[in-house]
């Protein structure tokens, strides 16, 4: 398993938080057309898994490290069938920034309000045939995106974590 991470980044938009998601080009050799969260595999010079999912998303998308604000980890990682293991870091990205998207590698950049992805009554099991072998799998559809696979486990873990006894006596309502 080779090392990766990936940045949930959070945009704090007037209206309130959302996540900013991508859309994988077609063409791509694993995970054509997904919905994921920027990121990907660990160099050797990354310090850290939030050195790396900054570094990936400055590739992919543009976004200047500078205009996020790392808030920590997600207590879970995940493995990839294409071998990867995944560390979700979690930063808020304040506005005003400006996306260069990497066309090579992503076809769209796009944004789903905080409060939607949070919503227990949104989430969706799933299952694929895989050689032979069914597989569960997360997903929350949102209008014409269907995000499923690791990033939907990122998103659920998410809020099952922001639900926990922990989570609650960090914000002291526990």
């Amino acid at each position: 398993m080779r090392p990766a991470a990936v940045l949930m980044p959070l945009v704090d938009r007037s209206q309130g938080l959302t996540v900013l998601f991508t859309r994988r080009t077609a063409h791509l050799r694993s995970h054509a057309g997904q919905i994921s969260f920027p990121g990907g595999r660990s160099e050797p010079q990354d310090a850290s898994p939030a050195e790396t999912a900054l570094r990936e998303t400055r590739e992919e998308i543009g976004l200047e490290p500078s205009r996020v604000e790392v808030l920590g980890f997600l207590p879970s990682q995940y493995t990839t069938r294409s071998g990867f293991i995944v560390t979700p870091v979690v930063g808020v990205v304040r506005p005003p920034f400006e996306l260069h998207p990497e066309r090579s590698e992503v076809d769209e950049v796009f944004e789903v309000p905080l409060a939607f992805l949070m919503d227990p009554a949104n989430h969706r099991q799933g299952s694929i045939v895989v050689e032979g072998e069914t597989r569960q799998f997360h997903a929350i559809p949102f209008g014409d995106y269907y995000i499923w696979g690791v990033t939907a486990g990122i998103l659920i873990h998410f809020y099952w974590f922001l639900n926990s006894t922990d989570a609650r006596r960090l914000r002291g309502t526990a």
